[in-house]
């Protein structure tokens, strides 16, 4: 896999990184991207060997996407999806380089152990691991040790992405309390965990509230205040990478005049909330560019369309990936930018230097804020 592969011309100052799921944990996980969710019921198998479906990392759902009554349906779909890549890796026919990170979203606790049980080698070497709805304390070290089990059992590491939703994130009497117990119990399986998730819609659905197209989670107080503290908890040190809430609405397709739109400027219509696309999308890049700015990586996305906007804007712009590399390779004290424009302070900004050049690796590296519209668009520079 490989980032931005629809605008293969594209003159980026640094290249994006080729990947799949053998790569090293420490830098996979930056690799998820915009993680396409759809349920475990949907054939897409001919999509993405004819590389129609442009993802890096998607999730088929036996959970909230389905109905209970199709979850055998599901299932099968899911091994049949799984079996089917692997012959075609087997017979040289496709690589682990040419299809995405594959997640499956478990139902429960228990679900995942029959569903574990069900698998076989062959399988698992094409699946990249789970996600786990409704995380919390009392559930959490049973699925860690099923988890363990699975890749004891299959050979190959596939990871586990607990997804933070429930009352007990949610609510702030129990908030910090089960936040600690959650990094407690995770520590000793760090080395399989390759994403924590929120899930900002179950979380406003406890407050009875839902984000407009023109507003985003983080104007939603309850919701950005748990946010803020799961990224309290697991955005220390660079532990963990954290992904940012499911943005809920569809692009709503409008012919534009390209050449206008490029003309604009691309960082400031986004801060002072002018018309970039249309609706649906400039909410989606307003909710991204904070969600980047807290340090989150990456985010859940409910249609494919939405992948390249995300995506995009977590390249790494050439000015700031400068600012990385020369905080990296100075051992201390404070030195004024390359560009002049800020000063950096070595000990301070060394985890950001950190997260920055990982970021530049997996996206890549270009011009400046408008490039990413470009970049986007098909445009080369």
């Amino acid at each position: 896999m490989k980032f931005h592969r629809y605008n293969p011309d594209f003159a980026f100052i640094k290249a994006p990184m080729e990947f799949n799921k053998y790569t090293d944990r420490d830098t996979l996980q930056y690799c998820l991207g915009s993680t396409l969710y759809m349920p475990g019921t949907k054939d897409i198998k001919e999509k993405v060997v004819n590389h129609r479906l442009d993802v890096t990392s998607f999730v088929m759902c036996c959970e909230d996407a389905i109905k209970e009554e199709d979850l055998s349906l599901a299932e099968e779909n899911i091994l049949s999806h799984m079996d089917y890549f692997a012959d075609l890796i087997e017979s040289g026919e496709l690589s682990h380089d040419d299809i995405p990170l594959i997640f499956v979203r478990v139902r429960n606790p228990e679900h995942f152990k029959s569903f574990v049980d069900k698998m076989t080698a062959k399988q698992a070497s094409v699946l990249t691991g789970f996600n786990f709805p409704k995380f919390n304390s009392r559930n959490a070290l049973g699925v860690l040790r099923t988890l363990v089990e699975a890749n004891n059992r299959f050979g190959v590491v596939l990871y586990g992405m607990p997804i933070l939703e429930g009352e007990e994130c949610a609510f702030r009497e129990s908030r910090n309390q089960e936040l600690l117990l959650l990094r407690n119990i995770l520590e000793p399986y760090k080395d399989l965990i390759l994403n924590i998730r929120v899930g900002g819609t179950d979380m406003s659905s406890l407050f009875g509230v839902r984000r407009g197209i023109n507003s985003t989670v983080y104007d939603i107080m309850p919701v950005r205040d748990a946010l803020s503290d799961i990224l309290n908890f697991f955005n220390r040190f660079n532990d963990y990478c954290v992904s940012a809430a499911v943005w809920e609405y569809f692009r709503v397709y409008k012919e534009d005049d390209i050449d206008e739109v490029i003309k604009r400027n691309f960082h400031n219509a986004l801060i002072k909330g002018q018309d970039i696309i249309n609706p649906a999308i400039d909410g989606l890049l307003k909710e991204v560019l904070i969600d980047r700015a807290n340090g989150f990586v990456g985010k859940t996305i409910i249609h494919p369309t939405h992948a390249k906007f995300v995506n995009a804007m977590f390249t790494v712009v050439e000015e700031e990936y400068k600012d990385a590399i020369q905080i990296l390779n100075t051992s201390g004290g404070v030195i004024k930018s390359e560009g002049g424009g800020k000063m950096n302070e070595i000990g301070p900004h060394r985890r950001w230097a950190e997260k920055i050049v990982r970021r530049a690796n997996v996206y890549g590296v270009v011009k400046n804020e408008d490039s990413v519209l470009n970049l986007v668009l098909g445009h080369n520079e």
